[in-house]
């Protein structure tokens, strides 16, 4: 299983969902527009904390972001 293409994928459906930019998104989750893109597409390996800040901006446990 591709981990990392799971993960990018659920923080873009969750984001698209709650109407967000990718720049209000990482704004909000102190992390840098290209650094969330490179986790959306799946190309960058995101940090425990990284997920869990991105996780609590996006109103969902961390778990969610890796659920199948």
């Amino acid at each position: 299983m591709d981990w990392k293409a799971l993960v990018g994928a659920n923080i873009r459906k969750l984001r698209v969902r709650k109407k967000l930019s990718q720049e209000q998104l990482a704004h909000d989750s102190e992390i840098d527009l290209t650094y969330l893109g490179g986790i959306e597409r799946g190309k960058r390996n995101p940090s425990l904390m990284v997920l869990v800040r991105i996780a609590d901006r996006l109103g969902v446990h961390p778990s969610k972001l890796l659920a199948d």
